[in-house]
């Protein structure tokens, strides 16, 4: 049996093979040639003291003691050519994983996704960063693997009651993801590395039989007597099915307009809404690993941060160390931000969602759109950052410090942002008291991680897309809709997942639920 260990190290052990297998030799009191194999299990990094430790959980295997290289093989697809199809609306994380469970459960899968293949999207995303000319249907939110393939892949949830996340992260693996992703505390894959994975996986989908359909919106929903029946696509063709996962993300405004003007019930749902705020990368080292330069040893430092601001949560969101921050929009006449890193998180700058926790009731000077409130509300907001950024896909930004001292910026420095910014006095971005919340929450910031509350950083604006601001209420135990039978609101865009794994859960989930239904 091999030996198990919990123990801190310094970095440069902890990355170095043969000074950890010299360390635990001491550890145990064996010689180093009698440790035949080390398997690091846990990793994260224990940054609050002056020397930072990186805590490991190790199992050791010494001579003669049975060791296999561990390997993680794809479950058995079945060929689903000829099964019964259901149809699954959207290929990001929640539509392709359920395709992989429906596959892995002898149905077949009809994945209808609006945007283009994971290739043919980079040539819209160079259009919104050098022409400013977004496609509805193709950009950083639409298009294959969804919003998560180009917003960096972090893989960390707090959602493990909501299933198992390790046979995600096991999927990721023996779709070509690092095994690192098993054993790191925050996971990462990396912008550069996921566009790979996300196209293995839907060739695995057509390979069983399954069929992937890009560039094809849906525009209707088939019902009779209140079961569904297939859907319409734009180019006019209708796909019968009578099972149906509706996963669409958070930004897909067309199907939620859709719904209520079929009068399919949905909820408006409390977000997020706030600013992108971009540090020098070296800075937040400086302050999170409290020394002048970070080392070879240590990833670039991320932070998080929560704060109680005038009755509602203010929080770091979606950061991204050694990141970028990107233009979002899915239309045209709105600014929207985002953030992505590369697996190796190498860029000079760091950056983080800073949002504030929005209620009900501050939609309701759009209470007249009803369920559609909080879209309504996220949409004017995005509508007046692109008119104060003079019509473009240039994003309103100010200095933090400016920002609280409600001063314009004489100054915008280039940051990531590569469509570039406009210097605007962010008070006119936002309502009243999510500025004076934002004001007075930068400076409680300050107060937590000194040297955070700078110039140096600069403040992007809109960060609007955290979360769904509609929900389609489904029953708790079917995962059916309340009303329409056969219909099933699944990820991020139906209210019920936050982030890449626990969109891949719910959409496995759905899956479930459906195969249950057809036994």
């Amino acid at each position: 049996m091999p030996k198990e260990l919990v123990l801190q190290v310094s970095p440069e052990i902890a990355a170095d093979a043969v000074l950890l297998q010299q360390y635990l030799s001491k550890q145990i009191k064996v010689g180093v040639s009698e440790i035949q194999h080390v398997s690091i299990v846990k990793r994260s990094i224990d940054a609050r003291q002056k020397a930072i430790k990186i805590n490991l959980k190790v199992l050791i295997y010494l001579q003669g003691e049975a060791f296999k290289e561990s390997s993680i093989a794809l479950p058995d697809y079945k060929n689903v050519a000829h099964a019964q199809e259901v149809i699954v609306v959207g290929a990001g994380p929640a539509g392709l994983f359920a395709a992989l469970q429906l596959i892995e459960l002898g149905l077949k899968p009809i994945v209808i996704e609006r945007g283009k293949d994971v290739r043919g999207r980079r040539r819209d995303l160079k259009a919104i960063n050098r022409d400013h000319v977004v496609n509805e249907d193709s950009n950083y939110c639409f298009g294959e693997g969804g919003a998560g393939t180009y917003s960096d892949g972090k893989l960390y949830t707090r959602s493990k009651k909501r299933g198992d996340v390790t046979r995600i992260l096991e999927l990721l693996v023996a779709f070509g993801a690092t095994p690192d992703i098993l054993v790191d505390a925050h996971p990462h894959i990396g912008t550069n590395k996921l566009p790979q994975i996300i196209q293995d996986i839907r060739e695995k989908i057509i390979e069983c039989g399954g069929q992937v359909l890009f560039e094809t919106r849906v525009t209707d929903i088939l019902i009779k007597n209140n079961e569904v029946q297939g859907v319409v696509t734009q180019k006019g063709d209708a796909i019968a099915a009578n099972k149906i996962i509706l996963a669409t993300g958070h930004s897909a405004r067309d199907i939620f307009e859709l719904l209520d003007r079929n009068n399919i019930l949905i909820e408006a749902k409390p977000f997020a809404l706030g600013v992108r705020a971009e540090h020098p990368q070296s800075l937040i080292d400086r302050i999170q690993y409290s020394c002048d330069y970070r080392g070879e040893y240590l990833p670039p430092a991320p932070y998080s941060i929560v704060k109680q601001v005038g009755g509602r949560g203010m929080y770091s969101f979606c950061m991204c160390p050694g990141g970028v921050i990107a233009p979002c929009a899915t239309s045209p006449g709105e600014v929207v931000t985002n953030g992505w890193s590369p697996s190796k998180r190498d860029q000079a700058t760091a950056n983080s969602g800073i949002v504030i926790e929005l209620k009900l009731e501050d939609f309701a000077p759009f209470a007249k759109f009803g369920p559609l409130a909080g879209m309504e509300f996220q949409k004017s907001i995005e509508q007046k950052a692109w008119h104060l950024a003079g019509q473009t896909q240039r994003v309103p930004a100010q200095r933090m410090v400016d920002f609280t001292q409600n001063k314009v910026s004489s100054t915008i420095p280039t940051t990531s942002y590569v469509p570039g910014t406009t210097s605007v006095e962010m008070g006119q971005v936002f309502p009243g008291f999510l500025s004076q919340i934002l004001r007075e929450g930068f400076t409680e910031f300050g107060k937590s991680m000194k040297g955070y509350l700078t110039n140096e950083a600069i403040l992007h604006a809109p960060e609007s897309r955290t979360s769904s601001p509609v929900r389609i209420p489904r029953d708790g135990i079917s995962l059916e809709h309340l009303q329409i039978k056969g219909l099933y609101p699944c990820g991020e865009g139906a209210g019920y997942a936050g982030g890449i794994i626990s969109a891949a859960i719910d959409g496995e989930k759905c899956a479930l639920k459906i195969a249950e239904s057809l036994q």
